[in-house]
Protein backbone atom coordinates (compact mmCIF):
# COMPACT_ATOMS: atom_id res chain seq x y z
CA UNK A 1 0.00 0.00 0.00
CA UNK A 2 0.80 3.47 -0.87
CA UNK A 3 -0.38 4.81 2.18
CA UNK A 4 0.42 4.50 5.83
CA UNK A 5 -2.31 5.06 9.32
CA UNK A 6 -0.46 8.05 9.67
CA UNK A 7 -1.09 9.42 6.30
CA UNK A 8 -4.54 8.18 6.90
CA UNK A 9 -5.00 10.90 9.71
CA UNK A 10 -3.97 13.61 7.96
CA UNK A 11 -6.84 12.95 5.30
CA UNK A 12 -9.64 15.34 5.03
CA UNK A 13 -13.02 14.64 7.88
CA UNK A 14 -16.08 16.21 6.37
CA UNK A 15 -18.86 18.00 8.94
CA UNK A 16 -20.40 14.22 8.94
CA UNK A 17 -17.06 12.56 10.39
CA UNK A 18 -16.23 10.58 7.02
CA UNK A 19 -12.38 10.07 5.88
CA UNK A 20 -11.72 10.39 2.27
CA UNK A 21 -8.75 9.68 0.62
CA UNK A 22 -7.10 12.47 -1.37
CA UNK A 23 -7.82 11.47 -5.20
CA UNK A 24 -4.83 11.47 -7.07
CA UNK A 25 -4.13 11.87 -10.59
CA UNK A 26 -1.05 10.00 -13.02
CA UNK A 27 0.68 13.72 -12.39
CA UNK A 28 -0.25 13.47 -8.31
CA UNK A 29 -2.46 16.32 -8.05
CA UNK A 30 -4.82 16.71 -5.67
CA UNK A 31 -8.46 16.14 -6.22
CA UNK A 32 -10.64 19.39 -6.81
CA UNK A 33 -12.44 20.49 -3.58
CA UNK A 34 -15.67 22.16 -3.45
CA UNK A 35 -17.93 23.47 -0.80
CA UNK A 36 -21.40 22.63 -1.19
CA UNK A 37 -24.24 25.22 0.45
CA UNK A 38 -27.40 24.09 1.05
CA UNK A 39 -30.97 24.45 3.81
CA UNK A 40 -32.18 20.97 2.80
CA UNK A 41 -30.35 18.27 5.22
CA UNK A 42 -31.34 15.54 2.78
CA UNK A 43 -30.38 17.71 -0.38
CA UNK A 44 -27.48 18.27 0.87
CA UNK A 45 -25.97 15.35 1.61
CA UNK A 46 -27.05 13.83 -1.50
CA UNK A 47 -25.32 16.08 -3.33
CA UNK A 48 -22.17 15.36 -1.26
CA UNK A 49 -22.39 11.97 -2.08
CA UNK A 50 -22.74 12.60 -5.48
CA UNK A 51 -19.67 14.90 -5.89
CA UNK A 52 -17.60 12.43 -3.25
CA UNK A 53 -18.58 9.71 -6.20
CA UNK A 54 -17.28 11.93 -8.88
CA UNK A 55 -13.73 12.14 -6.90
CA UNK A 56 -14.56 15.79 -5.70
CA UNK A 57 -13.48 16.81 -2.32
CA UNK A 58 -16.88 17.95 -0.58
CA UNK A 59 -17.47 20.05 2.20
CA UNK A 60 -20.77 20.97 3.31
CA UNK A 61 -23.00 23.84 4.57
CA UNK A 62 -26.29 25.13 5.34
CA UNK A 63 -26.16 28.63 5.12
CA UNK A 64 -24.33 31.83 3.91
CA UNK A 65 -22.90 31.89 7.59
CA UNK A 66 -21.33 28.34 7.46
CA UNK A 67 -20.11 29.44 3.93
CA UNK A 68 -17.93 32.01 5.19
CA UNK A 69 -16.97 29.93 8.43
CA UNK A 70 -15.62 26.76 6.16
CA UNK A 71 -14.70 29.08 3.06
CA UNK A 72 -12.50 31.06 6.02
CA UNK A 73 -10.77 27.33 7.54
CA UNK A 74 -10.28 25.51 4.46
CA UNK A 75 -9.51 26.13 0.50
CA UNK A 76 -12.11 25.24 -2.00
CA UNK A 77 -12.01 25.45 -5.60
CA UNK A 78 -15.43 25.96 -5.93
CA UNK A 79 -18.59 27.14 -4.09
CA UNK A 80 -21.88 25.71 -5.21
CA UNK A 81 -24.92 26.91 -3.61
CA UNK A 82 -28.52 26.06 -4.01
CA UNK A 83 -29.72 29.69 -3.35
CA UNK A 84 -33.00 29.98 -2.04
CA UNK A 85 -33.42 33.76 -3.07
CA UNK A 86 -33.58 35.66 -6.34
CA UNK A 87 -30.98 35.69 -9.33
CA UNK A 88 -30.21 39.51 -8.64
CA UNK A 89 -29.25 38.59 -5.05
CA UNK A 90 -26.77 35.85 -6.33
CA UNK A 91 -23.60 38.54 -7.07
CA UNK A 92 -24.25 40.26 -3.75
CA UNK A 93 -24.25 36.64 -1.72
CA UNK A 94 -21.14 35.90 -3.45
CA UNK A 95 -18.91 38.94 -2.78
CA UNK A 96 -20.33 39.06 1.20
CA UNK A 97 -19.06 35.20 1.18
CA UNK A 98 -15.64 36.24 -0.66
CA UNK A 99 -15.45 39.30 1.18
CA UNK A 100 -15.78 37.89 5.05
CA UNK A 101 -13.72 34.78 4.47
CA UNK A 102 -10.88 36.19 2.54
CA UNK A 103 -11.69 34.07 -0.65
CA UNK A 104 -10.10 34.49 -3.78
CA UNK A 105 -11.70 36.12 -6.56
CA UNK A 106 -10.23 33.77 -8.88
CA UNK A 107 -12.69 30.68 -7.26
CA UNK A 108 -16.27 30.25 -9.02
CA UNK A 109 -19.11 30.42 -6.70
CA UNK A 110 -21.84 28.84 -8.44
CA UNK A 111 -26.18 29.18 -7.56
CA UNK A 112 -27.49 26.20 -9.35
CA UNK A 113 -31.56 25.11 -9.46
CA UNK A 114 -31.76 28.87 -9.94
CA UNK A 115 -35.40 30.13 -10.34
CA UNK A 116 -36.18 32.24 -13.56
CA UNK A 117 -33.85 30.23 -15.62
CA UNK A 118 -34.68 28.26 -17.93
CA UNK A 119 -33.53 24.21 -17.83
CA UNK A 120 -30.48 23.12 -18.90
CA UNK A 121 -29.41 27.44 -18.55
CA UNK A 122 -25.96 28.56 -17.67
CA UNK A 123 -25.67 32.40 -17.60
CA UNK A 124 -22.31 34.18 -15.89
CA UNK A 125 -23.45 37.45 -13.69
CA UNK A 126 -20.39 38.92 -12.53
CA UNK A 127 -16.43 37.48 -12.28
CA UNK A 128 -16.23 33.98 -11.61
CA UNK A 129 -20.15 33.71 -10.51
CA UNK A 130 -22.47 31.72 -12.51
CA UNK A 131 -26.10 30.78 -12.33
CA UNK A 132 -27.06 27.73 -13.43
CA UNK A 133 -30.36 25.42 -13.25
CA UNK A 134 -29.20 21.65 -14.53
CA UNK A 135 -32.01 19.53 -16.07
CA UNK A 136 -30.31 16.75 -14.13
CA UNK A 137 -26.83 15.63 -11.95
CA UNK A 138 -24.75 14.77 -14.87
CA UNK A 139 -25.22 18.23 -16.29
CA UNK A 140 -24.55 19.95 -12.79
CA UNK A 141 -21.06 17.61 -12.98
CA UNK A 142 -20.26 18.29 -16.35
CA UNK A 143 -20.46 22.55 -15.68
CA UNK A 144 -18.55 22.05 -12.85
CA UNK A 145 -15.81 19.88 -14.38
CA UNK A 146 -15.71 22.64 -16.99
CA UNK A 147 -15.38 25.63 -14.41
CA UNK A 148 -12.51 23.52 -12.85
CA UNK A 149 -10.31 22.74 -15.97
CA UNK A 150 -10.43 26.40 -16.81
CA UNK A 151 -9.98 28.14 -13.93
CA UNK A 152 -6.59 28.33 -11.16
CA UNK A 153 -6.97 26.05 -8.24
CA UNK A 154 -7.74 28.19 -5.46
CA UNK A 155 -4.14 28.87 -2.54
Amino acid sequence: MWFSAQTMESWPVTDRGLRFEPFMTSNRERRAAILVVEEVEETRHGIERLLAASNYQVSTGRDEEEAVLKASLHRHDLILISPGLNPGRAVAVARRIRERSGLREEVPVVFFCVAGLDEGAEVGVGHNVYLTRPDNFDQLRAFLSRLLQKLPRAC
